[in-house]
């Protein structure tokens, strides 16, 4: 006597489709959320971590210098989009709320134009050097 093996249907096997792209697009995403947070965490992240590299105050160009000056007295800024949010969107910086940080303007001798140069102010005053346009970021001390 033969028996019968029952064979999935098109039909049957069309309809698991979307459920299994629906818990590999889950995988996906929980695994991008993981590896995000390892690397916001670990040593791999570009930019400051929590052993960043600083700068003294005294080593910065003297144009940063002037610009830690206007920052502490409260302006006047020769850029209207000096104090303007910084929104730290690679996450180089150490993570804070929206609107923690405020970027200032380096001006560059010879640049026609703001050039590549800020200083990013935290809310509790510790102050950033970017002198490659928020690539790399030195946490200023003094």
């Amino acid at each position: 006597m033969s028996r019968l093996v029952a064979v999935p249907s098109l039909r049957s096997s069309l309809r698991r489709r979307p459920f299994v792209a629906l818990v590999l697009l889950i995988l996906l995403l929980v695994g991008g959320y993981a590896a995000r947070a390892v690397t916001e965490h670990g040593s791999a992240r570009p930019g400051v971590s929590a052993s960043a590299a600083t700068v003294s105050l005294a080593e910065l160009p003297a144009e940063a210098r002037h610009t830690v000056t206007l920052i502490r007295q409260g302006g006047p800024y020769p850029y209207p989009e000096d104090g303007s949010v910084y929104r730290n969107l690679g996450g180089q910086l150490p993570h804070e709320p929206a609107g923690y940080y405020r970027e200032y303007t380096v001006p560059t001798p010879g640049e026609s134009d703001r050039g590549t140069r800020r200083i990013i102010a935290g809310r509790d005053g510790t102050l950033y050097y970017t002198g490659d346009h928020y690539r790399t970021f030195r946490r200023v001390t003094g």
